[in-house]
């Protein structure tokens, strides 16, 4: 299939999804005004990923502050992972946070909890 990227914007994570290496890539604060329009392109390469390619997919984050809208975007497609994982198809999440801000820390071991398959939380 194909990449795709998302600009940063001052409300807005940069997202690259990389077809090619099964990665999917978010940095920056998310709280845009219509997080819908934000992420269903996320979530139909997510999908598509995980129909067609095959392979091991890695979400690799280093978010900072996400809102009420944005967290139930990320919680869906965490959930789309479980589903895959629980398929047998092979998913993992590394949550990278400044280890000055535990608050990021806090909010990623929150998601942790509701899942099953590899889940890292790595401070730097």
């Amino acid at each position: 299939m194909s990449d795709f990227s998302i600009p940063r914007s001052q409300s807005t994570p940069a997202i690259q999804g990389n077809w090619s290496e099964g990665v999917l890539s978010m940095q920056g604060d998310s709280y845009p005004e219509n997080s819908y329009e934000l992420f269903h392109q996320v979530f139909e390469w997510v999908e598509r990923f995980l129909q067609d390619a095959g392979r091991p997919l890695t979400l690799e984050l280093h978010l900072l502050y996400l809102n009420t809208s944005s967290i139930k975007a990320m919680m869906d497609i965490f959930d789309l992972l479980e589903v895959a994982h629980h398929a047998g198809q092979p998913v993992a999440v590394n949550w990278h946070y400044d280890k000055r801000n535990e608050r990021v820390a806090d909010l990623a071991e929150e998601f942790k909890e509701d899942c099953t398959f590899p889940f890292a939380i790595v401070g730097f």
